[in-house]
């Protein structure tokens, strides 16, 4: 994973266990064949697809309470 995209996706969620969580999900999810929701000209790993898109706002979380 590209530190960039942690630290960025950092300032979009407080939480590092929550990125954490969030991440490895949406990464499931990519490797049993969901579309990437931002597109890309290099190949990233899922790890990045994932980062960038809660970087671009396309995923979100919401704690329960």
């Amino acid at each position: 994973m590209r530190d960039d995209y942690i630290r960025e996706a950092l300032t979009k969620v407080d939480d590092p266990n929550i990125l954490i969580n969030m991440v490895s999900r949406r990464v499931k999810q990519l490797r049993q064949g969901n579309r990437p929701l931002v597109e890309s000209l290099e190949k990233i790993s899922p790890e990045d697809t994932a980062l960038r898109e809660i970087i671009e706002g396309k995923i979100s979380h919401e704690l329960a309470v």
